[in-house]
Parts: C-alpha cells; structure tokens; sequence
C-alpha cells in the first residue's frame, strides 16, 4: 500500500464524544526534586504552553502560536483552509476564547497568519514565542511540541529532530496528531524551530512516529513579506476590507490613468479598498470578500495581481500605498488560467 503524509489539521469524527475540560490551572515552576532532563521539559511546557492556542473553523480543529504580544498567530495554511470568510476560533490555555481573522497566507509552504480579535485592544498582551536562529536547529537536538491532538489542547510530546531536509523541512519522533497541525516545534530554550505540519502514514490512519514540521527560518521568511498585513490595526483597514459601496468598476481599458493622485488631505480621509486577502510570495488572491469591490469585479480566489497603472506589482505595499493616496481611477491587471484582464476601476 503507497505510503504518505497526511495533515494533521482534518478533524476527527472521535473530537465529537471528547469533553470539555474548561479551564486549564497555570503550571508551577518545575519542582528541585526532579531530574534534570525532567525539569527541563518541565520548565518548556510552562513557558511556552501559554502562548499556544487551538484554532478552529466550522470544519476543522488546529494549533497555533502566538508570536507577538498584540496577538499575531502562525498556523497551517490548512488549518484555516475552511474558515468562512477568513474568521476563526482561538481558545486560549485557559479556555477563553477570542474571534480571529486570517490576514495572509502562503500555501506553497502550508503556514498562515492570524490575528486574535480582542474586545480588549488597549490592554490585552499576550504571551508570546520568539523563533530559534538557523543555527541552533541542529540534528539530534531534543524537541517538544504542544498542541491540541484531537481537541486535547495543551497536550506535550517530546521526541528528538530527526532530520533536516535539503528544501529545510524539519522530521521529528515526537509523537504528532491530528490537531496538532500549526503548533510548535520547540527547542529546550522554548524557542520556535518548527512549525508542525504533517506525519507519515503507512495506511493513512496509523501513526509511524515520523512527523513533519516547516522550518522556523521558512517562517520567519514568511512573516517578514507579510509585514504589511500584519501590523495591528493594518490590514483590516485596508486591502483585506470592504470598500465604499460607492464605488463604481468598469471592465474596459481606459485611455489614460493618472500617475500622480492628489493625496488625501486629512490622515482620517477614508481610504479605498479592494477587499482581498493576497498570498505575499506570489501576489495570488487566496480570499475575495463578500459584497466588496474585488467581489464586484469578479475576482476569484487563485487570480494573480500582474500590475497596477501598466507597472508591475512586486509587492502588495505597491496597492496600499496607491490606495493610501485616495486615486480617483485605476487600472488593475490580473492574470488567471483563462488569461489576462485588465480592469478599470473608478473611485
């Protein structure tokens, strides 16, 4: 029988007759009395559980960590795959749980980014996990992961790395779940070195003790592009929201496009909006908003941004800061399979 990976992240029929466990009690310094290997592991899983958190959609269950301390989270991209109109479910250690909004995504790599919507902005800090360097992500090295297996949030498992592959990937003994999916990778400094992705399965259904994780350098890659997207208060202002129901779109070409817009004369000036959510490596739109001028432009999730004013779009900061400036028109060039449009947008 063909072996393969499979996710970790695809709910169990079993999550449905587990209980509810309500609030988790704190953990306590690790003990004197305990060997030292023990009170290493002890000590991980006090530091870091607090900033690991279960995400969940209408139709699956993951992890994820929180990596700063206004409540920006990384997980699989196949966590929130599902996740009607990019929101989510995070439930914390201690069972609270907050709305969150997906803000990117890159499914080359199986990794997105998420942001914990607090009723609370100006006084909720999270706790929070930093990334271990490259080169402190060495075979042989002693690795714990935590995470939600099968809606068992808070859960630890221990191993070593395994292996690093050529392309970065990570492969661990530590014993991987379903639902563990977008957790940590940890190393004995609490630090990030992976992101668990996978495991590898003979039938499909057994666990081999060969799991997989993304490699916290891939990561940190990631969450460096997506900067623009990830500054709090950012993104649901401008790309990923909805625009003014004013707006007007028009399919034909127009015959000329202003390159120098007024800009706008008071900081509170309203500014446009697309209503997409865009991978940052490839420009491809992984989310079009309901009711918003993307939606009304028939865009669709997979269209690829080619370029805005006939110059090329490197960088999703390019639309932000022409949006920034309130233009009057534009003209967006997308590319999809059937071929390349071009469209006009008047403001």
């Amino acid at each position: 029988m063909k072996s393969r990976a499979i996710a970790l992240g695809v709910i169990s029929a079993i999550l449905v007759s587990i209980p509810s466990f309500g609030k988790v009690t704190a953990a306590v310094a690790a003990p004197k009395d305990f060997e030292p290997e023990e009170k290493i592991t002890m000590e991980v899983y006090r530091s870091a559980n607090p900033a690991v958190v279960t995400i969940k959609t209408t139709t699956s269950t993951g992890s994820g960590s929180i990596i700063t301390p206004e409540g920006l989270v990384i997980t699989n991209e196949h966590v929130i795959r599902d996740a009607k109109n990019g929101n989510v479910r995070i439930i914390n250690t201690e069972g609270k749980t907050y709305n969150g909004q997906v803000l990117t995504v890159d499914r080359k790599n199986d990794l997105a980014l998420v942001r914990i919507l607090s009723s609370n902005t100006s006084s909720d800090r999270f706790p929070s996990l930093s990334f271990a360097d490259r080169d402190r992500i060495l075979v042989g090295q002693k690795v714990f992961a935590i995470g939600s297996p099968f809606g068992l949030s808070g859960t630890l498992t221990t191993g070593i790395l395994s292996r690093v592959a050529q392309n970065g990937d990570l492969q661990t003994d530590a014993r991987l779940n379903p639902g563990n999916s977008g957790g940590p990778l940890l190393n004995s400094r609490s630090e990030i070195i992976g992101v668990n992705r996978a495991i590898f399965s003979p039938d499909g259904r057994s666990n081999t003790g060969i799991g997989f994780a993304i490699n916290a350098a891939i990561a940190k890659e990631f969450i460096t592009r997506s900067a623009i997207f990830t500054q709090p208060n950012a993104t649901s202002n401008r790309i990923a929201s909805l625009p003014n129901p004013q707006t007007r779109v028009s399919s034909s070409v127009p015959s000329q496009i202003p390159t120098s817009p007024s800009i706008a004369s008071t900081p509170s000036a309203e500014r446009h909006q697309l209503g997409v959510i865009l991978n940052p490596a490839n420009l491809t739109v992984y989310e079009v908003r309901p009711n918003s001028l993307a939606s009304r432009m028939g865009l669709q999730r997979g269209d690829r941004f080619v370029s805005l004013n006939g110059a090329l779009i490197s960088n999703p900061k390019q639309i932000t800061d022409y949006l920034d400036r309130r233009p009057a028109v534009a003209l967006l060039t997308v590319a999809r399979s059937t071929g390349v449009t071009n469209y006009q947008i008047k403001f």
